[in-house]
């Protein structure tokens, strides 16, 4: 338990930066690796050590990380407008689904774009064949997109 506290120190105090000072002055200067001392390698292995915990805390081990990534790909697949839905609520949705981001699965830009051209009903479809047809599918965002959609 004492250890986990001093790992709390750790995160709380903020980065661990080995310093020393230099001349008269008293100028505090950042160490190379090359300087650190033995404590300053059992602090900075702490910091490793803290940072480490949080990460795995938040991402999760590799089987729940990828069962993240399974449910969101599935999510993602079988995503549509519904018909009583604004385009303000499908887009809340669809970047929720684009969490996949941060677990490490980037879907290009232009993907995500098609996709949500695609799942617009069909009293849409003008709208939708004005934007393949007057912009580049490869440069739009999906938030120049929706600005196109609010026309």
């Amino acid at each position: 338990m004492v250890e986990y506290s001093e790992l709390w120190d750790v995160i709380y105090d903020g980065p661990f930066i080995p310093t020393k000072t230099i001349g008269d002055l008293v100028v505090i200067v950042p160490k190379t690796r090359k300087e650190y001392n033995d404590a300053d390698h059992t602090a900075n292995r702490e910091e490793l050590s803290s940072k480490k915990i949080l990460i795995c805390a938040y991402e999760g081990t590799t089987q729940v990380k990828q069962s993240k990534i399974d449910m969101l790909t599935i999510k993602y697949d079988l995503f549509r407008m519904k018909d009583d839905e604004s385009i303000q609520d499908t887009h809340t949705c669809f970047t929720s689904i684009n969490e996949l981001h941060y677990l490490g699965e980037i879907i290009p830009r232009n993907k995500l774009v098609r996709k949500i051209l695609s799942v617009l009903p069909g009293s849409w479809e003008s709208k939708v064949n004005v934007i393949t047809g007057s912009k580049d599918l490869q440069k739009l965002t999906i938030d120049e997109h929706w600005q196109s959609e609010n026309l």
